[in-house]
């Protein structure tokens, strides 16, 4: 195909961080613009790698508004996982085309005939539509390209138009300020032109645009249903903010719809090492939520910690991806809390309904939890899990849901070694470690993908470490009233052994309101 030269090394191609280099996986969203030639036309196909992992699925959202059409990778060899089942309906649900792919049939285990019973179960693709492929080997890659070409409908926008051009993307470059990833609904764009962003009504001059393959490649001008990017002199991080809409200043048009912002599943404390360092840390945290939007950050401040920020992710990976990119990148390291969730309490106190304008309060700190005499109930919110495992494993998975007070919703034979469970579970029973659990439980063959299913009504008590009988804030936890023992003695043994030994006795307490349920000394 000639778009990316044949290497020793070309392994991971379009995934440039980093963290994604170490851990193996996609992060971010990449594009990446390709000729190709059929039947004697040109034909120009823009490509959007997307990551798989769940807590990633606002990159693959927002791409799939840029799109006309998706393949849909399955491994020959693992067959269909969790994350597959979820990706697949997102593109259903934007009535795209859908071309499925088998890959690394070069494996002595694969089976694709298998794959292709299961995806003609799952989601009623006929098996004849399968294409077979090694990407390693290139059996067959010309055969993707053209079912792309028979397939995917080209994007209906005329270059008549005037210029519509969506943000899909943005990173900061110290050189050249901000480069924005754009998708033209319309127009075309050149160097010089005059440009409005329909967000901030902000002027700019086009410096540079070009298409990305997967580098940086400047052309002389972008037409309506490319795929490109655009420098224009944006010098301030918050300036490109993602789903933007961009146009010439003589023709104002429409703006385009944008994205729903993410809904921040988990949230924890970032706190700067060292005071001196929270104006580096502000920054690049700025510069890092230009990159990754799907995080939301509130200011915040702790007796012991001092100044720093709460920030909402959309799980546990994204919490730590996140803070590896601030160390890798930008140099910083810093204190995090542990993860919660956001609760809600429905409150029942006049005095507390005024303070807040409203019955619903939603508790993302647990400083900030209400008392029981002032509550009439408390509110958790839950996911819908879908596990896909091999069917030795049931037994062991059930009885770990069952532990995490989760309700079976239903179960599915995919084939005859494969199921599919679906639970609804408490968020906060799962955010912290389930997702290892069930890895180790199923030798790493279990797969697992949640999305949002709203509050329900449990039982919440606010749990204070005290030290020498004074409470610690940083360390309280609200958690559910079952669990509240054996978590409270699981901290009080962890901080016995963390914290340094003196030369009097120090009592390490877990205490519910009044009444003390763990004790250490």
């Amino acid at each position: 195909l000639g778009t990316i030269a044949k290497t020793n090394h070309n392994k991971q191609v379009l995934d440039k961080l980093q963290v994604e280099r170490e851990r193996g996986i996609t992060v971010k969203a990449q594009s990446a613009s390709l000729f190709y030639r059929h039947e004697g036309v040109n034909y120009l196909l823009n490509l959007i790698d997307t990551p798989g992992h769940v807590d990633f699925s606002y990159e693959v959202s927002r791409s799939l508004s840029a799109c006309q059409g998706v393949i849909l990778v399955v491994d020959a060899n693992e067959g269909i996982q969790a994350q597959t089942v979820a990706n697949f309906y997102l593109a259903f649900e934007a009535q795209l085309a859908i071309i499925p792919v088998i890959n690394k049939i070069d494996l002595k285990n694969a089976d694709p005939e298998r794959v292709e019973k299961q995806i003609e179960k799952l989601f009623d693709i006929s098996t004849d539509e399968c294409i077979r492929i090694s990407a390693k080997q290139g059996t067959n890659v010309e055969k993707v390209l053209q079912k792309v070409i028979e397939k995917i409908p080209p994007p209906q926008c005329k270059t008549a138009d005037p210029l519509k051009a969506l943000v899909f993307d943005s990173t900061f470059d110290h050189y050249r300020g901000v480069i924005a990833n754009v998708a033209l609904f319309g127009g075309e764009i050149q160097k010089g032109q005059k440009i409005v962003s329909a967000h901030t009504k902000k002027r700019y001059e086009v410096n540079e645009v070009g298409i990305l393959t997967p580098d940086e490649q400047p052309t002389h001008k972008l037409y309506a249903g490319q795929v490109g990017y655009l420098i224009a002199g944006m010098k301030e991080v918050t300036e490109a903010q993602i789903g933007d809409t961009l146009f010439l200043c003589k023709q104002p048009v429409e703006p385009l719809p944008g994205f729903k912002s993410a809904k921040p599943m988990v949230f924890a404390g970032m706190y700067p090492v060292d005071q001196t360092e929270y104006n580096n840390l502000k920054s690049a945290l700025e510069r890092l939520t230009l990159n990754d939007s799907s995080v939301t950050v509130h200011r915040d401040s702790s007796l012991a910690l001092g100044a720093g920020w709460r920030l909402g992710f959309l799980g546990l990976l994204h919490m730590e991806v996140f803070n590896q990119r601030l160390e890798q990148e930008y140099n910083l390291s810093v204190i995090l809390t542990a993860p919660t969730v956001p609760y809600k309490a429905i409150l029942s106190s006049a005095k507390l309904i005024k303070e807040y304008g409203e019955t619903e309060m939603t508790i993302i700190n647990p400083a900030q939890f209400p008392d029981k005499l002032s509550v009439s109930e408390y509110l958790e919110p839950t996911v819908l899990g879908t596990i896909v495992t091999p069917h030795e494993y049931i037994g062991k998975i059930i009885t770990l849901c069952q532990d995490r007070r989760a309700v079976q919703k239903d179960m599915l034979y995919i084939d005859e070694h494969r199921v599919m469970l679906k639970y609804l579970f408490p968020l906060n029973e799962i955010v912290v470690d389930f997702y290892d659990a069930l890895k180790s439980l199923s030798s790493g063959y279990a797969s697992f993908d949640y999305e949002d299913a709203g509050y329900q009504a449990a039982d919440l008590i606010k749990m204070d470490i005290l030290l020498n009988g004074n409470p610690v804030e940083e360390l309280a936890t609200i958690i559910h009233n079952d669990k509240a023992y054996a978590t409270g003695k699981f901290l009080c043994e962890r901080l016995k052994d963390a914290i340094p030994r003196q030369l009097f006795e120090i009592a390490i307490q877990a205490a519910i309101g009044k009444k003390i349920i763990a004790r250490e000394t």
